[in-house]
């Protein structure tokens, strides 16, 4: 996941009709109740506060004012990553929201949304890393062991970015979650995790010093929430995105938890 955005990249153009007139437009879902799930595992895009034990984020703020302007209540279910998409494209759950890039692959087992966010792929490494400083120097370092959740970007860009090409390397350590590859990290279990630039500046921010994110951009994406196929849900909620684009929300969403909120305070 500074300053600002060189970790969050501009959301696209906005919309430049005026809100009223989008507002007035966006569909009115009566009520329905949409089972949302997440994996609770990216600051600041949805996690646990460690005060209150609560789930918040960015992504929980913009889905909240969706269904506000919808007219759809939430409810929020959790599952894992490796989960989440099979479970979603079984209609387990109406709506997946965990940080998820848009990828022609995935697109072949639900339908995302229009892109909500863009991020960039960086190294997160522990504080007092000084043996490598970028992705060239990393890969250099034969010793170097990185960690990652199978069937992610970060996993993906770490075998054809910074590795050799081989899924099989063993360089590459797996875990089921993307906050056990961080504790792997903090432990000295693995040298390095690669994670968008939303999700490792609140890492950073959470550890005291304890981590840092090093080197260059190592590629963009778009994240968008998923559907069932043929989901009805689509198109409402690609239209309440562009109205949260064009009225500024987003924006305001991203100065709070991008620029404002520090976690653990």
């Amino acid at each position: 996941m500074a300053f600002r955005r060189s970790f969050l990249l501009g959301l696209g153009a906005l919309v430049l009709a005026p809100f009223a007139a989008l507002a007035a437009d966006l569909p009115n879902l009566n009520g329905k109740t949409v089972i949302v799930v997440t994996e609770n595992a990216y600051p600041p895009l949805q996690f646990i506060d460690p005060k209150t034990n609560k789930a918040i984020g960015w992504e929980y703020d913009a889905m909240n004012e969706i269904a506000k302007r919808l007219n759809f209540k939430v409810e929020y279910q959790n599952t894992s990553w490796d989960a989440m998409i099979q479970a979603v494209s079984e209609g387990q759950y109406n709506i997946g929201m965990t940080g998820i890039t848009i990828k022609d692959d995935r697109k072949q087992k639900v339908d995302f949304s229009d892109p909500y966010m863009r991020s960039e792929q960086f190294m997160l490494v522990r504080g007092d890393e000084k043996r490598f400083t970028d992705a060239k120097s990393f890969a250099a370092f034969k010793d170097g062991l990185i960690g990652a959740q199978p069937g992610t970007t970060p996993f993906y860009t770490a075998v054809y970015s910074v590795l050799d090409g081989n899924e099989q390397n063993p360089r590459i350590k797996t875990f089921e979650t993307f906050g056990a590859t961080v504790q792997a990290l903090k432990t000295g279990d693995v040298d390095m995790v690669l994670t968008d630039g939303t999700a490792g500046k609140g890492y950073v921010d959470a550890s005291n010093g304890s981590l840092k994110l090093v080197g260059g951009p190592l590629g963009t994406e778009d994240f968008g929430f998923i559907f069932q196929k043929g989901s009805d849900l689509v198109a409402p909620v690609n239209a309440a995105i562009a109205s949260l684009k064009a009225d500024g929300t987003f924006e305001a969403l991203n100065k709070k938890w991008f620029l404002d909120y520090k976690m653990g305070q």
